[in-house]
């Protein structure tokens, strides 16, 4: 079975799910469910990582659900690794998508504090799961410093925009040692489905679940989406001519 392995781990579907902007927490298990992800990412800045009573944490499954704390909101590299250690601390495994976003607004990731803090964590133990600009020079040092993947973003986060970084995240995917998730922008299935025929080992999605009237149906749509994309990239692509 084609399956995705990271960090010696095997999962059966290749798409990621946000758990933010939900308008309720049973919009966000209908997302979960109809994509049939294994991987749902949480920031940690709002919830109680102690608390298993804590209103959206008690709606995921964690026997279903690999939950991965990001450390969304950090500014720097300090701040970043200190939200990891309190997640592991409060019992969760030590993987960690890792985020540093300085500007509140655009929510870009600092390329220097982000490497500085994957350096840390990955000598810390972590399996480090980095959001990222789509910068292939950055893929390579990421890679360097030992983290599990790289996650390149498709466009700015929320914005629905899909893969406009279309020809940095090819070079990154060409030049991978570990597998490329495409992080961020993707807002239509037909957005996963090009990320994934491009050859990326995988994507993330929220907005596009969170903001559609049918967060459930729109989560089967990605699951199709992302699917289709994966036989295409394996069946083989004709040469544009």
């Amino acid at each position: 079975m084609d399956q995705l392995v990271i960090a010696g781990r095997s999962f059966d579907s290749r798409l990621l799910v946000g758990t933010g902007k939900f308008s309720s927490n049973a919009a966000m298990v209908a997302a979960m469910e109809g994509s049939g992800c294994e991987i749902v990412t949480v920031a940690l800045r709002r919830v109680d990582i102690d608390n298993p009573d804590d209103s959206m944490l008690s709606h995921i499954d964690r026997e279903k659900y690999l939950l991965l704390p990001n450390t969304s909101g950090a500014r720097d590299a300090d701040e970043a690794v200190r939200l990891a250690r309190l997640a592991r601390a409060a019992g969760c495994e030590p993987w960690v998508k890792l985020e540093v976003t300085p500007d509140p607004y655009y929510l870009l990731p600092d390329p220097i504090e982000t490497l500085k803090a994957a350096e840390i964590l990955v000598k810390e133990g972590f399996t480090v799961l980095p959001y990222m600009n789509a910068d292939p020079v950055l893929a390579k040092h990421l890679q360097e410093a030992g983290t599990a993947t790289v996650m390149p973003l498709g466009a700015p986060i929320g914005t629905n925009k899909g893969v406009r970084t279309a020809e940095q995240v090819a070079i990154i995917i060409e030049q991978a040692t570990v597998p490329v998730i495409v992080d961020a922008g993707l807002g239509a299935p037909s957005h996963a489905a090009l990320a994934m025929e491009m050859g990326a080992d995988a994507v993330l999605v929220n907005t596009a679940f969170a903001v559609s009237p049918d967060p459930g149906a729109m989560g089967v749509a990605f699951k199709k989406g992302v699917e289709a994309g994966r036989e295409a990239f394996l069946a083989g692509l004709g040469e544009k001519r």
